[in-house]
């Protein structure tokens, strides 16, 4: 972990344009918001397999669907409010309901997207998107984790969901991590609890573990950066080590991670949970740090959780 600030949507444009090089079959579209979603890096390299489609989204799923049912590999960008939200017609019955090879790469998602506000921050994008047939959906703890999930869903075949913030933050994979869809990645071992993070929750969550074996408390912590398919493997291992889990994620903890692994645990592994997420709120506009502070999305509220997590076994 070399704790290094850097921004998801930097190394998702990295990655495409290596992907513009090396995979003549990608197609990359985006919704008039290239700079900021820096798709604008693949435009750069193969400007003639970018179509910029403007201020319409529902038309770039549109788009993003045909392309694929002409045997293509459909990059498809904008914010994760409009992207789940705006076109989420669009995406069910056009690229889900017939499989097509379209992956919806959303950027500016949660709270950490700031001072734009509630208006922008998607908190139920996951919950969204996990309810769909056929869409697979992942959340990545940093930048590399990112660049690697972009060049895996490349090779995928079918629809996916990918999720990231705007900010830079920590990173805690390393340059040349490895991605593969389904599988969780244990970051630290313990025997106490289990922490299962997601996004830039799992640097924060490594923080928590820091914090708790202070106090003799040995955390496991799992960066959980798929959410669907979960992998129910790699929960049902740990907890069944720890006898207790937290799980922790930047979006609303209701149909987001923190349900996933209660499915999970309900069905294979009844055990104390506790989630850190937001309660039925909508955000509001502060600074990215003001933010966490204020809905419990920290280090501390990790900790906390996982005491109370503890004392419940």
């Amino acid at each position: 972990m070399t704790e290094k600030k850097l921004a998801q949507r930097n190394y998702y444009g990295k990655a495409l344009a290596v992907l513009a090089e090396s995979d003549p079959n990608v197609v990359v579209l985006d919704a008039d918001l290239a700079e900021s979603t820096k798709t604008s890096e693949f435009r750069k390299v193969a400007p003639e397999r970018f179509i910029e489609i403007g201020i319409a989204e529902q038309n770039m799923i549109g788009v993003a669907s045909g392309l694929a049912a002409s045997g293509k590999t459909v990059f498809a960008s904008t914010f994760a409010v409009f992207a789940s939200g705006r076109c989420w017609e669009q995406i069910r019955l056009a690229v889900a309901y017939p499989r097509m090879n379209v992956k919806i790469v959303a950027t500016h998602c949660g709270i950490s997207v700031g001072e734009d506000g509630a208006s922008h921050q998607a908190l139920e994008d996951m919950a969204i998107m996990r309810a769909i047939p056929n869409m697979v959906v992942i959340s990545p703890a940093d930048a590399h984790e990112t660049y690697a999930a972009t060049m895996a869903i490349a090779e995928y075949d079918g629809p996916v969901y990918m999720r990231m913030g705007r900010a830079e933050f920590p990173t805690v994979m390393e340059e040349d991590t490895q991605f593969t869809i389904g599988k969780a990645t244990t970051l630290k071992e313990g025997n106490d609890v289990t922490i299962i993070a997601t996004g830039q929750m799992v640097y924060q969550s490594l923080q928590a573990a820091k914090a708790l074996s202070k106090e003799g408390i040995k955390a496991e912590v799992l960066n959980m950066s798929t959410i669907k398919p979960i992998d129910r493997e790699a929960i049902i291992e740990s907890v069944s080590k720890t006898g207790c889990v937290v799980t922790a994620e930047e979006h609303s903890i209701f149909g987001g991670l923190g349900s996933a692994v209660s499915e999970v645990l309900s069905k294979e592994i009844p055990s104390p949970l506790e989630m850190v997420g937001t309660n039925d709120t909508f955000g509001e506009s502060g600074s990215p740090d003001q933010l966490f502070e204020k809905y419990g999305l920290t280090c501390e509220s990790i900790a906390e959780a996982a005491k109370r997590a503890v004392a419940r076994k």
